[in-house]
């Protein structure tokens, strides 16, 4: 899936909005290609892997989120993290505080500021004191990522 095949222009500057940032560099342009992972248990659906690429201060960050099958957050994890000072970000004490987040924490939250969402979103702790930078690029990719979700498997715009 990409924006530019299921939206374009319109979607994208959707995106956005709900997002509120713009989408910039080589991460983000409107042809990047995602794949949406679906989890069956039998024949019914109990989930979705979904990841994205984020900048973060020395390169990319690749954040990847499991759901279950309502859109809540049940894993994170980073495929990709180029920061070598970051270990904290890279703990499971650290992915264990977006379990049960949703698309409606983020909601409100800024990543221009890092600031605002629910009281859960406002309660991440950044487990590494000397790097400010990828701890908000990384609730900017998981804004990001839950917004794509919403768009690409739960269908709402």
């Amino acid at each position: 899936m990409s924006v530019d095949k299921l939206g374009g222009q319109p979607l994208l500057q959707e995106i956005e909005t709900r997002l509120g940032d713009k989408f910039q560099g080589l991460y983000e342009t409107i042809d990047v290609p995602y794949t949406v992972y679906t989890i069956y248990k039998g024949d019914a659906v109990i989930g979705y892997i979904h990841g994205i690429n984020q900048k973060g201060q020395y390169g990319g960050l690749q954040v990847f989120l499991s759901y279950d099958a309502q859109g809540s957050i049940r894993g994170f994890y980073y495929q990709k993290m180029t920061n070598r000072k970051a270990a904290g970000l890279r703990s499971d004490d650290f992915a264990k505080q977006f379990i049960g987040l949703t698309l409606a924490d983020f909601q409100s939250y800024n990543p221009q500021t890092a600031s605002g969402g629910s009281a859960k979103v406002a309660a991440i702790q950044n487990p590494s004191t000397d790097d400010a930078t990828d701890f908000n690029a990384t609730l900017r990719a998981v804004k990001k990522n839950l917004i794509l979700t919403d768009i690409f498997v739960f269908k709402k715009r």
